[in-house]
């Protein structure tokens, strides 16, 4: 078991984004698959890109965008592209 504190895993999006609404629920499909494992399952953050004009121009054609520690995954809608971001960055 590792004391490092986990990277926080972000999900930008906006309101009415049914693909951003798809990519939370998979997350948290993902998260309670790794509790479950006993893998570390870093806190699941959200982020509105309309509170934050900078936020919006980065990801608006982009959106579900998540973060994890160092990596960014656009357009994350792929649970198989979600779970190896989450082993390439936790279990490493």
């Amino acid at each position: 078991m590792h004391d490092a504190p986990l990277p926080d895993l972000v999900l930008y999006g906006r309101p009415g984004c049914g693909l951003c609404d798809e990519t939370r629920a998979m997350l948290a499909a993902l998260l309670d698959e790794r509790a479950r494992a006993g893998l570390p399952a870093p806190t699941l953050q959200e982020r509105d890109i309309e509170s934050d004009p900078a936020w919006e121009r980065a990801f608006f054609a982009s959106i579900p965008v998540v973060e994890l520690g160092d990596r960014r995954l656009e357009l994350a809608t792929s649970v198989a592209k979600l779970r190896r971001l989450m082993t390439d960055v936790l279990d490493a």
